[in-house]
C-alpha cells in the first residue's frame, strides 16, 4: 500500500504543480509583474513551502530527541538539492523535449535575473556556514535578522525589474477562456495548488520516513537526503513544466529564487533556535551547495549563458556527497 500512497501523492503534486505555474502566470499578467518576480519571489517562496515546514515544525514545535537535528538537517538539505539534483532534472528535461522536438536545446534566460538571485544565495549561504563551522553566540544573533532584512532587499529588487513575461500563458484552469481572468479565480486557483502541493509534498515524506524507519535508515540521513528530495518535487515540476513551454527563466529562476529564500528564512529560524553548531556532515553539504551555485554564476558572468551540460554536471556534487556519505561518514 505504501506504493500506491507514494503515487498518489506524486499525482497530487504533479497535477497541484500545473496548477500552480498556469495561475502564477496568470498572476504576474494580471498584476503586470516581470519574469523574475513571478519566478524567483512568487512561484519560488509558494513552492518552498513544503520543504520550510518540516524545519520549522521539527524545531519550534516539536520536542522529541533529535528534533532540532532533523530541522538543521531539513534546512542545510533544500539548498543542497535545490543547487544540484534539481538543477539535473531541469537540465535532462530540455534534452528530452529537445529531441522529442518540443524545444532548442539552448537556454534563453534573463542573466541580470539569475546573476542576481544565485549572487544573493552564494553570499547569505557562506555567511550561515561560517557561523556554523565557527559558533561564535553573538554574531548569530547578529546573522539572523541581517539575513531576513537581505532577503526584504532581495525581495523589492527583484520586484522592480525583471522583464516581461515569457510567450503565451494557457487559458486559467479556473476559467478556461483566453481572456483576462479576474484575479479572484487567479488568485483561488493559485491558492488551491499551493495547498494541493503542501499536502502531496507532506503525506510524500511522510510515507518516505515510514519506508527509511522500517529500514532503519538514521533520522539524519533521513533530515538531510530523502525528506528534501521529496519535498523538491514542486520545484522539479515546475521547471519541467516551463522548460517544456520554453520559459527558461521562470524555470531556472523557480530554483535559484527558491535557494534564496532557504538560504536565508529557514537559516534564521535554526540560527536563533538551535545552537547551529554544524557537523562535518551538515558542513560538506553546504559546501558543495555552494560550489555548485558558484560555477552557475561564474559562467553567467564569464560566458553570459547556462546550458544543459553546466545543470547536469551539478550532479557530480550530489554523487560527491553520497559516496562521502557511503564511504566516509558511515551514516
Amino acid at each position: 500500500m505504501t506504493v500506491v500512497y507514494l503515487l498518489a501523492a506524486l499525482a497530487l503534486i504533479l497535477l497541484s504543480a500545473e496548477l500552480f505555474t498556469n495561475g502564477i502566470e496568470w498572476f504576474g499578467r494580471r498584476f503586470e509583474l516581470g519574469e523574475g518576480a513571478v519566478g524567483s519571489v512568487l512561484a519560488a517562496v509558494g513552492t518552498a513551502l513544503p520543504e520550510t515546514l518540516i524545519p520549522v515544525i521539527a524545531i519550534l514545535f516539536t520536542h522529541t530527541a533529535g528534533s532540532r537535528d532533523i530541522g538543521i538537517g531539513a534546512i542545510l538539505g533544500a539548498p543542497f538539492m535545490l543547487s544540484s539534483l534539481t538543477m539535473v532534472v531541469t537540465g535532462a528535461a530540455v534534452v528530452v523535449f529537445f529531441f522529442r522536438g518540443r524545444r532548442p536545446l539552448a537556454f534563453t534566460v534573463n542573466e541580470p535575473v539569475l546573476r542576481r538571485d544565485l549572487s544573493f544565495f552564494v553570499v547569505a549561504y557562506s555567511l550561515a556556514m561560517i557561523a556554523g563551522a565557527i559558533p561564535v553566540h553573538h554574531f548569530k544573533w547578529i546573522l539572523s535578522p541581517c539575513l531576513l532584512a537581505a532577503y526584504g532587499v532581495y525581495v523589492w529588487r527583484t520586484m522592480a525589474g525583471g522583464g516581461q513575461l515569457e510567450g503565451e500563458t494557457k487559458p486559467l484552469y479556473f476559467h478556461r477562456h483566453p481572456v483576462m481572468p479576474h484575479r479572484r479565480r487567479i488568485i483561488a486557483q493559485v491558492v488551491v495548488a499551493t495547498l494541493g502541493i503542501i499536502i502531496g509534498a507532506r503525506f510524500f515524506v511522510g510515507q518516505v520516513q515510514h519506508v527509511s524507519n522500517s529500514l532503519g535508515l538514521d533520522p539524519l540521513l533521513v533530515s538531510l537526503i530523502l525528506s528534501p528530495l521529496a519535498t523538491e518535487l514542486p520545484e522539479k515540476f515546475n521547471s519541467v513544466i516551463w522548460v517544456r513551454q520554453g520559459k527558461d527563466t521562470l524555470a531556472l529562476g523557480n530554483i535559484t529564487g527558491a535557494m534564496v529564500f532557504q538560504s536565508t528564512f529557514p537559516v534564521s529560524i535554526g540560527l536563533i533556535f538551535t545552537s547551529w553548531e554544524l557537523t562535518r556532515t551538515g558542513l560538506i553539504s553546504g559546501v558543495l551547495a555552494l560550489i555548485s551555485g558558484s560555477v552557475f554564476y561564474l559562467q553567467l558572468r564569464i560566458r553570459h549563458k547556462l546550458t544543459w551540460f553546466t545543470l547536469c554536471g551539478a550532479g557530480s556534487m550530489y554523487a560527491l556527497y553520497l559516496i562521502y556519505l557511503i564511504f566516509i561518514a558511515k551514516v
